[in-house]
């Protein structure tokens, strides 16, 4: 089929609203269009760089931890929730009642990321990896009593309510048929259609099916980094589009019912592939400012510690890369010190700029690496 001639689905009368039915995509495909090819060039392009990259980082497993703190703090925030990146590192006992339940949320995104890179080493991305995903993303959360791991068996809706949806999905009798033609989609080699086209059309179908009862757009967003990393488009999964989905929320809302409303699948394209190169190019900068950071410290800052607190002010280091919020009691559990002295450390890498109180409490005082977080936050 020519990418002109697509057609998204079309709508069915039930009883007191219409439901949309997407036709499948595991099918010839051809893609000609000059301006997809032109925007494909480009977004491969910043990909490679950053495949490139990632790989001459030392220690880059450090900061990929913060990309996926990152991750699941915009993903969760497109879905509503108010907590900030820097609370993904906190301890559950210092989240405020109110922010728990989204703390819980991104805790849970950033497991399902954990869980699902290390079964792909086992197992490809399919309907059977994305339910367990799924299953992680719901566990002790608001959505847990709505089939976790489960293609939903009941009417879903986009809205305030189904008879006045945004969007009504698919009904529930026609997901198995339609998940599994998405599975197929993605693994049929025959196509011979550029991956990042083919996870473009994947998630807007992914989002449209709305297979599960809850969780459909954090784990549609995730479902993209899977891909990726599943075909080795990244070694290290070190890109993640829901930042650039957050702050172009509109316009992505906009682009998929576009598709569902008039079968505009290649103004969503160009906008996916936009996503990608801008998103890989800001990942290739976050990298650079990380190491000239890096070096700065290490060349300004470390050497004014004395040869016998060099080692603990290096482990102290390392650690922030990974985890950047810290307290006194956990620095001390670090490094194997008393608490005078993991206090003493803590208050000297205030002094020289590199930790921040965040708190303002006299007691319970909570750390945080504020010049690196600021990388990611920009």
């Amino acid at each position: 089929m020519n990418l002109a001639d697509y057609v998204a689905g079309k709508y069915i009368q039930r009883n007191e609203y219409q439901s949309f039915t997407p036709e499948t995509l595991n099918h010839a495909w051809e893609i000609a269009d000059g301006d997809i090819q032109n925007m494909l060039s480009e977004a491969d392009r910043a990909l490679g760089e950053l495949n490139a990259f990632s790989q001459l980082i030392p220690n880059v497993d450090f900061f990929i931890q913060m990309h996926i703190a990152k991750e699941a703090s915009q993903s969760s925030r497109i879905e509503g929730t108010r907590t900030n990146m820097e609370d993904a590192f906190l301890d559950e006992i210092e989240i405020s009642p109110e922010k728990r339940d989204d703390w819980r949320e991104v805790q849970n995104y950033i497991q399902a990321i954990h869980v699902a890179v290390e079964q792909l080493k086992a197992l490809p991305l399919s309907n059977r990896l994305l339910k367990d995903t799924h299953r992680v993303l719901m566990q002790g959360v608001k959505g847990e009593g709505k089939m976790p791991g489960e293609f939903r068996s009941s009417q879903n809706w986009i809205g305030i309510s189904l008879k006045h949806a945004a969007f009504v999905p698919p009904h529930h009798d026609e997901v198995l048929a339609l998940m599994s033609d998405l599975e197929k989609f993605m693994h049929n080699d025959g196509l011979k259609m550029p991956h990042l086209i083919r996870i473009a059309m994947a998630h807007y179908q992914f989002e449209t099916i709305h297979p599960f009862l809850d969780g459909n757009g954090r784990l549609g967003r995730l479902m993209i980094a899977l891909y990726l990393s599943s075909n080795d488009l990244l070694r290290k999964p070190t890109l993640y589009l829901s930042d650039f989905f957050e702050r172009n929320k509109t316009m992505y809302v906009d682009h998929l019912m576009a598709v569902r409303e008039g079968n505009h699948m290649k103004p969503w394209i160009m906008f996916f592939l936009h996503g990608v190169h801008e998103t890989a190019r800001a990942s290739i900068q976050v990298f650079q400012d990380i190491l000239q950071l890096k070096e700065g410290l290490e060349r300004e800052v470390l050497p004014h510690f004395s040869t016998r607190r060099q080692g603990n002010s290096q482990a102290l280091m390392q650690h922030l890369y990974k985890q950047p919020v810290v307290n006194i009691k956990s620095v001390s559990f670090l490094l194997g010190t008393p608490v005078n002295t993991a206090a003493s450390l803590v208050n000297d890498f205030v002094k020289f700029g590199i930790l921040e109180e965040m708190t303002g409490n006299r007691r319970n005082r909570i750390f945080f690496f504020k010049r690196y977080m600021m990388i990611f936050a920009q």
